[in-house]
């Protein structure tokens, strides 16, 4: 059975995400620690609230260097809401530094009619992606979030997907195996499970990079 790890730094929806995945036929394993995330084929990083909270709640309980060496070994990732702001370089919201793994920043939905944006909300795509496999294009997800992870322009290739609340602002972000989504597909029906269906589709044996992960095992983290 496909293993994955979902962090659990304290923050995200871990009980709606761990059923999800679940019910998709992933063996899930919420890792608190970093050793924990041990023999784990895709990692999840979920997450609700700041960054600058979240990556010292990272650093303290040994998950950031393991998450950062699976970055940069380029191993399935999927970030969720929080999850996808802390790929990029910084956040506006505090001043956070964060993953550093895309470039660009998490900054305010300037324009949004109301913050936050709660709800349900059209994704619409601007390049296809695997992740969005058997889902229809302007599928509706749900949202939670007031901040939204910002490519530069000389890097758009990365937006997947884009939905627009007052203005449009990029929902889905992909370089390689690194992917985030700004919505919580655990709690967006159908069309949520198949995207996470996916995800886990992607995890099967012969998808997978089996490299050994030096920098991790020097982390004492993912092996």
């Amino acid at each position: 059975m496909t293993r994955v790890g979902v962090v659990d730094y304290g923050a995200g929806n871990l009980v709606s995400i761990a059923q999800a995945l679940e019910a998709v036929g992933a063996e899930v394993l919420v890792a608190a620690r970093g050793h924990a995330l041990r023999g784990i084929d895709g990692l999840i990083v979920p997450g609700v609230g700041a960054a600058r909270p979240a990556m010292n709640r990272l650093r303290r309980r040994g998950l950031l260097d393991p998450i950062l060496a699976w970055l940069a070994d380029d191993r399935p990732y999927l970030g969720i809401c929080l999850g996808l702001q802390l790929l990029f370089e910084g956040s506006d919201e505090d001043g956070a530094v964060t993953f550093g793994s895309l470039p660009g920043r998490s900054v305010e939905l300037v324009g949004a009619p109301r913050l936050p944006h709660i709800g349900w909300n059209q994704v619409e795509r601007r390049r296809p992606h695997p992740l969005f496999n058997g889902i229809a294009d302007g599928a509706d997800f749900y949202f939670v979030h007031s901040y939204v992870g910002t490519p530069p322009e000389s890097e758009r290739a990365l937006v997947v997907a884009e939905t627009e609340y007052g203005v449009r602002f990029p929902s889905v972000v992909a370089r390689g195996r690194t992917t985030g989504v700004q919505f919580h597909p655990e709690r967006s029906g159908r069309d949520g499970l198949r995207l996470l269906a996916n995800f886990v589709a992607s995890l099967a044996p012969a998808a997978r990079d089996l490299r050994p992960m030096a920098t991790a095992a020097a982390a004492g983290g993912i092996a």
